[in-house]
């Protein structure tokens, strides 16, 4: 019989769950932990005591109390004193940023990716963005480590990129070019963009209050990250979640994985823009011309936007089907077309799905924007750290 874990184990059990609740919840009073945590008041006190010392939290008097009496000490993350590196390799841009504990976006660069960049190329503009913004770092700050988000497939075990066909590439080992290129010790953690996507919009955005969401990445490509009670569903060796490639229409356009009919390319940049007739043009800025054109009632752009909106329903009602979810969030350039057809989408979506499975889900944007890919790497750098904060800690 397996004995139960020691009095060290449970003191550094406690220690992460307290950080990870500041991490995510912002400035905390002792007395919300204390009963959030179901700990003691002096055990709560010990612990914040812990993790002050290790300088990744601060404790202090509330700013503002409209309470007579003591009021409780307030426990938050030392956002600019311990950071990550975030970075995102996209179709069309690349970005970098620091981020603080606590999900604090301290500083950040980016660029426009020109199509067809191998990584050896990109890897070097991401590590001049990174060195750039260490030399503007504080000298008392503390680097717990990195994530990168890549729009493509990612092994879970290794971060390798095993297959990016909207960026060209494939089996590139990111992590470990980019931690050459840097000279540092600490390695950088590796996802897929609507993975991590999905992971930052139900930390800290649209659903945080939704433990069974789909997030539905477009640009070129078509991917989604799905968490499924409470817990990203990532598949046999992190590659789930590849809706692009759900069959939809076997008399459709050959898709660029060499099949037919996928739902990328219904849904997708390239579809919409030749339905347009605007096939010359590839983008973002080229989606939102034919959304805007749409908008001023150019009558091809609207037959487009409704063409395309119907197919996104048509998948996002499959998807509903099969997972169930209590929200489904639009980003990347779907974010734009799912606005301007949002009712072809309801529409086909109440057609399909079982009313069991819809009547409660929720169609959103994403609250982080852009940055959602950025704080979802963040949180895979900080993972360690908020599992285990006094052995990861310096």
């Amino acid at each position: 019989m397996r004995a139960g874990p020691s009095q060290e184990e449970v003191r550094r059990q406690n220690l992460g769950a307290l950080l990870r609740y500041v991490h995510v919840h912002g400035a905390t009073t002792r007395t919300e932990l204390t009963s959030t945590l179901g700990l003691n008041r002096s055990t709560i006190g010990a612990l914040t005591a812990d993790l002050a010392a290790a300088g990744l939290v601060r404790e202090g008097a509330p700013r503002e109390t409209g309470r007579a009496g003591r009021p409780s000490l307030v426990v938050r993350p030392e956002s600019d004193r311990v950071y990550a590196y975030a970075l995102s390799i996209g179709v069309d841009q690349l970005r970098a940023a620091r981020v603080g504990l606590g999900g604090r976006l301290l500083d950040q660069r980016g660029m426009t990716r020109p199509r067809g960049l191998g990584i050896v190329e990109t890897v070097p503009l991401l590590a001049a963005f990174v060195k750039e913004m260490h030399e503007s770092v504080p000298l008392d700050s503390v680097y717990v480590g990195g994530g990168v988000a890549v729009a493509g497939m990612v092994r879970r075990e290794d971060g390798m990129v095993r297959l990016s066909p909207n960026t060209g590439w494939s089996d590139e080992p990111v992590a470990d070019v980019l931690s050459a290129q840097l000279g540092w010790d600490r390695p950088f953690a590796v996802g897929n963009v609507a993975d991590l996507s999905a992971l930052a919009e139900h930390v800290r955005g649209v659903a945080v209050d939704s433990d069974n969401l789909i997030y539905v990445y477009g640009d070129v490509g078509i991917g989604a990250g799905i968490i499924a009670g409470g817990r990203p569903l990532s598949g046999h060796g992190g590659y789930g979640g590849e809706v692009g490639h759900m069959a939809v229409n076997p008399a459709g356009q050959r898709c660029g994985c060499g099949s037919r009919g996928c739902w990328e390319s219904e849904i997708g940049e390239h579809a919409l823009l030749r339905a347009a007739g605007r096939e010359r043009l590839s983008g973002p800025d080229a989606v939102l011309t034919v959304v805007d054109a749409a908008a001023r009632g150019d009558a091809m752009a609207q037959a487009a936007v409704r063409q395309v909106g119907d197919w996104l329903g048509f998948g996002v009602a499959n998807l509903v089907n099969i997972f169930n979810p209590d929200t489904v969030i639009f980003g990347g350039t779907l974010r734009h077309v799912y606005i301007a057809s949002a009712a072809q989408v309801r529409s086909r979506l109440n057609a399909m799905a079982l009313a069991a499975c819809r009547e409660h889900v929720r169609l959103r944007t994403p609250k982080l924007g852009d940055d959602a890919a950025l704080l979802g790497a963040a949180e895979l750098a900080f993972e360690q750290l908020l599992s285990d904060p006094l052995d990861a800690a310096p």
